[in-house]
């Protein structure tokens, strides 16, 4: 199973770091690379994570101190950035609302971002905002979306799964790789599969319940991983991926809630809305028609499957060709 790649924030909320211990081998996000600053940023139940080999900090100034033209998705960013700085002021741009730790996301996207005037540096340097440049909610998203992405398509020890429960940063991180290109794509809804504790479970009861129910948990994840492969690959016939899954996907998720009946742990249904990229095309040279009847296939399941088009995962790895969005009914706080 891949690693939950959590963006755009530091700290993931409870109910994400939950569903990455139960549902993936382990969770990352992305942190600042000044030490000093990382101590803050970082919560002590991370850090213990650490110490427990499931938590993963990701340095990206420590990968991303190079020529801007030698990375794959920045030359995409870039543009972006520049189009929201020519654009008309507006409080979408010019409101600073959030901001970005400077040695999370690297000293040359920061100088970047200052010149197109798209955030500024904040105050005192020797605390940890004064390590930090003022930007907009819409700088922040577009700005750590696309690194996250970076992440997962260039990964070569670990394949991550991009995850987030902010809508905003997951539409931004979706945007075409290029004018006049698209890709296809089944979204598919697994919440009634994944079943999440209840909020205010303790991480230390989520803990004794993977590792007490490993062979229940890693069996539903194999088959779900499974499911969605297959439609990554197979995805003129998603009725056919279905049907063939379904047995063994009632099979793993009958275990699955057998385990968490017989524990003391109460659990409860969130959205997880799972993006399958199927194919790069050209816009207008692809058509998937809307398949919105193939739910009743599996419908105790509770798959949700529809088109859209997203953005080119040219270079994502094969064994996870797909993103996860975590919905959530609020936008988290701006604690990047």
């Amino acid at each position: 199973m891949p690693t939950l790649l959590y963006y755009p924030l530091v700290r993931p909320p409870q109910a994400v770091l939950h569903q990455a211990l139960l549902y993936w081998d382990d969770i990352a996000s992305v942190v600042p690379g000044d030490p000093e600053v990382y101590e803050v940023a970082v919560s002590e139940e991370l850090k213990d994570l650490k110490e427990r080999g499931l938590y993963h900090p990701i340095v990206l100034s420590q990968q991303y101190n190079q020529p801007l033209d030698d990375m794959l998705h920045l030359d995409v960013l870039m543009r972006e950035l520049r189009q929201l700085a020519a654009g008309p002021p507006s409080p979408r741009v010019s409101v600073m609302d959030a901001f970005l730790f400077r040695s999370k996301v690297g000293y040359l996207l920061e100088a970047e971002i200052i010149r197109l005037g798209l955030g500024r540096r904040l105050g005192n340097a020797r605390t940890p905002l004064g390590a930090a440049v003022a930007v907009s909610r819409e700088v922040q998203l577009l700005l750590i979306g696309a690194l996250a992405q970076e992440v997962a398509s260039t990964a070569d020890a670990r394949a991550y799964t991009p995850y987030t429960d902010q809508r905003s940063a997951y539409e931004t991180s979706l945007r075409p790789i290029g004018p006049g290109f698209g890709v296809a794509a089944w979204r598919v809804e697994l919440g009634r599969l994944l079943p999440a504790p209840a909020p205010g479970t303790p991480t230390s009861e989520v803990l004794a319940f993977r590792d007490r129910y490993a062979s229940e948990r890693e069996r539903l994840m194999r088959a779900t991983q499974t499911m969605l492969s297959d439609l990554c690959r197979e995805w003129e016939h998603p009725a056919d991926v279905l049907q063939r899954m379904r047995v063994e996907l009632n099979q793993a998720r009958g275990d699955y809630q057998s385990a968490a009946r017989a524990s003391r742990t109460a659990w409860v249904h969130r959205s997880i809305s799972v993006t399958v990229g199927v194919a790069a095309a050209a816009v207008g040279a692809l058509v998937v028609p809307d398949l919105g009847w193939v739910a009743g296939i599996a419908g105790s399941i509770g798959f949700n499957i529809a088109t859209r088009e997203v953005r080119p995962l040219f270079y994502a790895k094969r064994e996870h060709p797909f993103s996860y969005l975590h919905q959530v009914d609020r936008e988290l706080g701006l604690v990047p």
